[in-house]
């Protein structure tokens, strides 16, 4: 039966049946689709001009992904029209490393680099000095990794610990400590994430490792998070706590180009709210900041949406 779904999803898309491959696959439970499944339906995805929904999900087969180079170009390509450069480069160099002297993807990297090079028509509202921040490739070095291989969990997100409770957890915020932290911010939060943190206001997180490409040796290595922050001022890991966004930023250095969402265990780099592109009102990327070299601006993902649905738990 898989086999004929198989042949009917390539028919479907020789025939521009793009919704078709879409309708079909979603009827099929989460946890029953294939690594060739995901990519059949982020292939549609694309074609509908669907792109961070495509990119949401090639990255829950990331690990599988890591030597195909079908996977980096489809991803690559769903970057490059949400305008997502680096992300895109990222891609594309990948996929053309596994599959040299393709002639799509080097017509993708010419593209990007030309893009890359153009002048920004305006600058973005963050205050912070150009200088002094820069847009890194991920290097090896500056990523947390876990030594088993980490794959994507089902179930319940969230871990209630009792370290979870007593520093994270808060009530759900009202629209009034939303508007005031947004303030006091000076940043407009992602919806996505205020609708979460309305249903459960911060925490630990079972799934807490997003997958980075190597670009040097095409392995993945692996962002760690301890925990995410939610919106208040009471608990210490809120928005607005003692050990939040701000203090933060001001205490280590860490960029001024947005929010603190996340923290490295030790606090050894933060998971930013990247506000650049867009301006404080915009929908910011989501990008990971190390401690000891907070210049380098690691991008994760175009959105907080995309970020939430890439975090995987380990194997143990």
């Amino acid at each position: 039966m898989r086999d004929d779904l198989l042949v009917q999803l390539q028919e479907w898309h020789e025939e521009d049946e793009f919704q078709e491959i879409v309708d079909a696959i979603q009827a099929i439970p989460v946890e029953e689709r294939d690594y060739e499944l995901v990519n059949h339906l982020g292939r549609a995805l694309n074609n509908l001009e669907q792109y961070e929904e495509a990119v949401e999900q090639f990255l829950t087969v990331a690990k599988e992904g890591t030597g195909d180079p079908l996977w980096h170009y489809r991803i690559g390509l769903a970057y490059y029209y949400l305008e997502q450069y680096a992300h895109a480069l990222q891609a594309f160099e990948r996929a053309d490393e596994l599959d040299p002297e393709d002639e799509d993807t080097l017509e993708f990297l010419g593209w990007i680099r030309s893009k890359m090079e153009e002048p920004s028509e305006s600058e973005p509202e963050v205050e912070t000095d150009p200088e002094a921040v820069e847009e890194f490739r991920v290097p090896v070095d500056v990523v947390a990794t876990f030594e088993a291989v980490p794959r994507p969990a089902s179930g319940e997100f969230w871990n209630d610990s009792e370290q979870a409770l007593e520093h994270y957890v808060s009530n759900p915020p009202s629209d009034g400590l939303i508007e005031s932290v947004e303030e006091q911010l000076v940043f407009r939060l992602p919806a996505s994430y205020i609708e979460m943190m309305k249903l459960h206001n911060g925490g630990i997180p079972y799934n807490r490792y997003f997958p980075v490409a190597n670009t040097d040796t095409g392995a993945t290595d692996y962002v760690e998070i301890e925990g995410i922050l939610g919106i208040g001022r009471e608990k210490p890991r809120t928005l607005a706590g003692a050990q939040g966004s701000w203090t933060l930023i001001e205490r280590e250095g860490y960029p001024e180009i947005g929010v603190v969402i996340a923290v490295s265990p030790s606090e050894s780099g933060v998971v930013m709210l990247d506000y650049r592109s867009f301006g404080n009102d915009g929908e910011p990327e989501v990008v990971y900041v190390k401690r000891e070299h907070p210049k380098e601006i690691i991008p994760l993902a175009p959105n907080f949406e995309t970020f939430i649905q890439g975090l995987m738990t380990p194997e143990v």
